[in-house]
Formats: structure tokens, C-alpha cells, sequence
């Protein structure tokens, strides 16, 4: 592997890291981010020093001779330390018990990263190896063991993250489950790595030459381990924020033919208020339920609880759950409001709202709806918006074809119509 094969990866940790740099910082006290924010930097940092370029300037800049190794090996501890804690905080669980694991293995590899460079210190290893430093002092006593260590310390994190994220995956479902399981083909990568490597060191003890292991697969492994267990880190976690965007769009959306139904009578000044394509989703969702709530506030006096109470049994027979029933009642209900003020200009409506019921009738106050909620509670904006598009009820009483309730009149001249039979 060339220098590139190591700068790409860490240039694409480094550009997350600064995507998640103002998130850590608004929210310093979540552990999760924290340890996220912390693994990023780390993979950043062990693929920085791996590269065999950087390896010879760091040598040379710090004027010991193969300094690099025992940084690279503390650099890898402390990664596969920062997967542990964050696979920990991330599955969650009681805060003590979290805080109390986590601590254990932040301690542990504490420990193995100071071992290993107490052992390179206490090593003796005067000629510069930037490819195959751990063969070549495989059998150098102080390295030879801090060889070990560090490869140890890579095997444990593997293995307790691959039986964390299988019991894990076995609990949960859907994109959660395929990133723990892509998280797990990671770490059989970093477990070939490590095997590669000790087979080749093992090889030098015995006086065989497996050196091609170590220097040229070993690096192909551990840079796709890490790179994998960063897309199952990441994938869950980007399919939840796609499918938030995703269902806020279609909310935007659906609520359209309620609101393009209500732009007639939105207040003029608040329709000359214009909002960018640009501007976040979210605010579009609400800047839309603003201009519906709007209108219908201004057809408070056309509203006709008669038609909306008529609407929704005519729902429920026609096959319609309660909610369903009550958003097509809704839709119905404003949407003849809608046609009554087009054919009420000079607002009779509005003057005798005080006095009449709903749609200017003499109903009473009481039977008339308020503005925003229904008699069953708060109204749903988007099932009304479907309604108006979807529903034949709705499309029947807007059209004016539902029928009329009986009038006491009528029922009386029917009393008085002979008998036939």
C-alpha cells in the first residue's frame, strides 16, 4: 500500500470529525457523541501515522530511531479501546453500569498503551524499519513482547466486539441490526489482520519467512477492517437521518392539497412572505401548517358542524376508521367553508359570526367548531390533505351532491302522506 491508501481514509475521518466538530461541542456531556467523535479522530489518526511516508518523517523529527512503531501500536490500542466504549454507550443501558464498563476498558487499554512504550523503551531496535518493523525484531526481547501486546490487545477488542454486536443484532431489527452485522465483517478483517501478523512474527521465531504477510496483506486487512466498521458505525445512523428527511419531505408533501385548497383566503401579507428552495425542511413543514392553520382561522364563520357531523357518518359507513372518518369530516367541512366565503365577498359571514352558527346559520354558538380543533380533539393536517384528494365522500360533499338532512318540515309532510299498501 502506498502512501495515498492511508492519507484518503484519514483525509474522509477528518472531514466527518469536522461535520460532528459543532454537534460535540453543542453537546459535550453525551457520551455517545463523545465517543463517536473520539473513534473518528483516532481512525483518522492511525491511518495519519501508518502511512509508511509519515512514518520516516516522524522518525526523523523526533530524532529516535524507529519511534513511529510503538506510536502506531498505542494509536491502534487506543482505537480498538474507542470501539469498545463506544459500542458500550451506544447500546446503552443503566447510566452506572455504562459509565462503570466503560471506565474498565478505557483503563485497560490505558495500561496496554503505556506497556507499550515502557517495553519499546526498554527494547533495542538501532536499524529503521518502516515496512517490516515487526519481523525484523520479532526475536528482539522488550520488542518481541510489545509486539505481542499490541497485537493481543487488537485480537480482545475484536473478539468482545464481534460477540457484543451478535447479541446485539439478535435483540433489534432492521438498519440497526445491518450495520451491528456490518460492524461485525469489520472485525473479522482486524481478526485476519492480526492472524497475518502473528503467523509472520511466529514464522521469524521458528526461522521461516512469511515476511510478505506482515507487509504486504497485513496492511490490506487492517485498512478494510477499520474502513468497514466505520460504514456499520455510520450506516445505521445515516439511514435514520435520511428517513427523518425523508418522512418530513413527504409530510410536506401530503399536506399540500390542503394548503393549495386554503391559499385563497391565507391573509395577503402572509402569502408575499416567500421562503427559498434552500431553506431546511423542517421550516417548510411549518411555515405550510402556518399558512393552513391561517385559513382556516379566517373561515371560522363559514363553518358548517351540520355538513361535518353528516360527512363522518357518511365515512364510518362507507368503511373508514374513527381518525380517517374525523380527517374526512374535517376536509369536507373546510372545504365547503372554502366555497361558501368565494361566494360570500362582502362577508355577511364575518358580520353575523357572533350571532350565527356555523357558515352564518342559526345553529348556535355552541355547535360551532373552533378554528384548529375538531370536537374529537386537534385536527390531522395531513389526513385531511389526503381526504381532499382522495376521499369520495369529501369530493361528493364538495361538489354539493350530499345530501341534506331531514328537516323537521319535511318529516311532518311525510306523516301526512296516505298510507299506500
Amino acid at each position: 500500500m502506498d502512501g495515498s491508501s492511508y492519507y484518503v481514509p484519514a483525509v474522509a475521518m477528518t472531514i466527518a470529525l469536522a461535520v460532528k466538530g459543532p454537534s460535540l461541542l453543542r453537546s459535550w456531556r453525551d457520551p455517545l457523541l463523545r465517543s463517536v467523535c473520539t473513534l473518528m479522530a483516532l481512525s483518522a489518526l492511525v491511518f495519519l501515522f501508518a502511512a509508511p511516508p509519515t512514518i520516516a518523517e516522524v522518525n526523523e523529527l523526533l530524532g529516535v530511531t524507529n519511534i513511529s512503531a510503538p506510536l502506531v501500536y498505542c494509536l491502534l490500542s487506543a482505537f480498538s479501546g474507542a470501539c469498545l466504549v463506544l459500542i458500550v454507550n451506544w447500546r446503552g443501558g443503566p447510566v452506572e453500569s455504562t459509565r462503570r464498563t466503560s471506565r474498565r476498558w478505557i483503563v485497560a487499554y490505558g495500561c496496554v498503551v503505556v506497556a507499550v512504550l515502557v517495553l519499546f523503551a526498554l527494547g533495542d531496535t538501532p536499524v529503521e524499519r518502516l515496512r517490516d518493523f515487526d519481523t525484523h525484531y520479532a526475536r528482539e526481547p522488550f520488542v518481541r513482547e510489545m509486539i505481542v501486546l499490541y497485537l493481543a490487545a487488537i485480537a480482545v477488542a475484536g473478539v468482545a466486539m464481534s460477540v457484543m454486536c451478535c447479541r446485539w443484532a439478535l435483540q433489534v431489527h432492521g438498519t440497526l441490526r445491518v450495520g451491528l452485522l456490518i460492524i461485525v465483517a469489520g472485525y473479522m478483517l482486524n481478526l485476519a489482520y492480526v492472524t497475518t501478523k502473528f503467523t509472520a512474527v511466529a514464522a521469524r521465531w521458528n526461522g521461516v519467512d512469511l515476511d510478505r504477510l506482515s507487509t504486504d496483506l497485513a496492511p490490506v486487512l487492517a485498512s478494510a477492517g477499520v474502513q468497514v466498521s466505520a460504514v456499520g458505525f455510520c450506516f445505521p445512523l445515516a439511514c435514520q437521518r435520511l428517513g427523518g428527511t425523508w418522512a418530513t419531505w413527504s409530510t410536506y408533501r401530503r399536506l399540500g392539497p390542503l394548503w393549495r385548497e386554503l391559499e385563497s383566503v391565507s391573509p395577503p401579507a402572509h402569502r408575499s412572505v416567500r421562503m427559498s428552495w434552500w431553506s431546511p425542511v423542517e421550516l417548510q413543514v411549518t411555515r405550510r401548517e402556518s399558512d393552513i392553520h391561517d385559513g382556516m382561522l379566517s373561515l371560522y364563520p363559514y363553518f358548517d358542524a351540520a355538513l361535518r357531523a353528516r360527512v363522518h357518518d357518511a365515512a364510518v359507513a362507507a368503511g373508514s376508521g374513527p381518525a380517517q372518518a374525523r380527517a374526512e369530516a374535517d376536509a369536507a367541512m373546510v372545504a365547503a367553508a372554502v366555497r361558501a366565503r368565494a361566494a360570500d365577498p362582502e362577508g355577511h359571514a364575518l358580520d353575523t359570526a357572533g350571532r350565527a352558527g356555523s357558515g352564518g346559520s342559526p345553529s348556535g354558538d355552541a355547535e360551532r367548531p373552533g378554528p384548529l380543533p375538531s370536537p374529537e380533539g386537534p385536527r390531522d393536517l395531513v389526513g385531511m390533505s389526503v381526504a381532499l384528494r382522495r376521499s369520495s365522500v369529501v369530493a361528493a360533499a364538495v361538489r354539493g351532491r350530499f345530501p341534506e338532512p331531514d328537516t323537521g318540515a319535511d318529516t311532518h309532510a311525510r306523516s301526512r302522506e296516505p298510507h299506500t299498501g
